[in-house]
């Protein structure tokens, strides 16, 4: 495919979510998703920094980034154990 065919796709698309509207719903699950990947990205992110002291580092990958988001500290808290008494 080339690369002004995706394009122009997408711009379709995008004009006609504006037009017709789109679902709220599944609108809202992606926007609260996104912004808990995010979350999590950042939550590995900073223990990486402060766990570096003392030898911990989880790395950031889609599965930590899922679990240390969805579940927040708690899940941070597991893959810290996991990291430290497993692997």
């Amino acid at each position: 495919m080339s690369s002004t065919l995706v394009i122009s796709i997408m711009v379709a698309l995008i004009v006609i979510l504006l037009i017709v509207g789109a679902p709220s719903k599944p609108m809202r699950f992606i926007g609260h998703s996104t912004v808990k990947i995010g979350i999590g990205i950042l939550f590995l992110f900073f223990f990486n920094v402060f766990g570096g002291a003392i030898g911990l580092h989880i790395p950031i990958n889609l599965f930590t980034v899922i679990v240390s988001g969805f579940l927040g500290l708690f899940g941070l808290a597991s893959l810290a154990a996991i990291h430290l008494f497993i692997l």
